[in-house]
């Protein structure tokens, strides 16, 4: 198992998560491509997207922002959120930096320092939710609530319908 996925799930044991890492015979970058190999509905894929807020200075601070693969992130909304601040998607390097993880591969925890972090309301619509696992190759099943809870993160209404 590669160690950023080792780190999830140690992270998971620790936190008292039952959801145990689950290695994919291919790469799962997207939501189509994990809910493929998972057979699930789309929708029950969290995507973990890495977005840069800029500051009144323009100083960038990370937001992770955990939405159904089902949606859209609504910038203006998480904007709102976060108290009005410029977002902006993210570089892979940025991501890497502030995460440790490669983009298609981020997990909702095992960062090197806490990401703010939002977790789209629509995913409570399902009784089991797949979230990546740090690497691109690896998923883990939760639930709506457990995400929150792992992450500290805030219940938000985040998405838009992507058809």
């Amino acid at each position: 198992m590669h160690r950023n996925a080792r780190k999830v799930a140690d992270l998971l044991t620790d936190k008292g998560a039952p959801g145990q890492v689950r290695e994919l015979p291919e790469s799962a970058r997207t939501a189509a491509a994990a809910a493929a190999q998972l057979d699930c509905e789309v929708g029950a894929i969290a995507n973990s997207l890495v977005f840069s807020a800029l500051d009144a200075d323009g100083e960038p601070s990370p937001v992770l922002v955990l939405t159904s693969g089902a949606h859209r992130v609504d910038t203006a909304k998480v904007s709102a959120l976060i108290g009005g601040h410029r977002v902006e998607r993210a570089t892979p390097d940025f991501v890497r930096t502030h995460t440790g993880q490669p983009i298609g591969g981020v997990a909702p925890l095992g960062h090197p320092a806490p990401v703010r972090t939002l977790v789209d309301e629509w995913l409570a619509k399902y009784d089991v939710v797949w979230a990546a696992a740090g690497h691109p190759h690896t998923v883990f099943p939760t639930s709506f609530d457990e995400l929150v809870r792992l992450t500290g993160g805030d219940p938000a209404d985040i998405g838009q319908d992507q058809g």
